[in-house]
């Protein structure tokens, strides 16, 4: 599927565009039980569900890749009277070194968006492993 992207990242940005495109974001359909697979074949998802999608396919293609959590942020975006939500994005280890794409990167309209593009304030900690 995203064998013919050449580069770590262009592939990792393909891999995004492509979950953005397969998922749409919903929380009133959120579950803790949904997997990947679930998400795909669904077509909805929060947060959690768009970073696991394109952590399996990451780790697919031999792309390093894990699961990150955290607050959104609340600078710089139109105000919410809704209290700040808990988040999930992931991060891909490509040419030594940890970027931080997320499903909804780039944002897709301007807006707000439903997950992270860089963890506010992410410590190593917030994640699920260790380079």
């Amino acid at each position: 599927m995203f064998g013919d992207v050449t580069g770590g990242y262009r592939r990792v940005q393909a891999i995004c565009d492509f979950v953005h495109s397969k998922i749409k974001f919903s929380y009133p359909d959120a579950r803790p039980t949904r997997c990947a697979s679930d998400s795909m074949q669904e077509g909805i998802g929060v947060c959690r569900d768009f970073a696991h999608l394109a952590i399996a396919l990451c780790r697919g293609m031999n792309v390093p890749a894990r699961n990150c959590t955290g607050y959104l942020g609340d600078i710089g975006v139109p105000v919410d009277i809704n209290p700040m939500d808990f988040s999930a994005w992931f991060e891909v280890f490509l040419d030594g070194r940890a970027p931080q794409p997320s499903p909804d990167w780039p944002h897709r309209d301007g807006a707000r968006p439903t997950c992270p593009c860089q963890p506010p304030s992410a410590s190593p900690d917030s994640c699920d492993s260790t380079w």
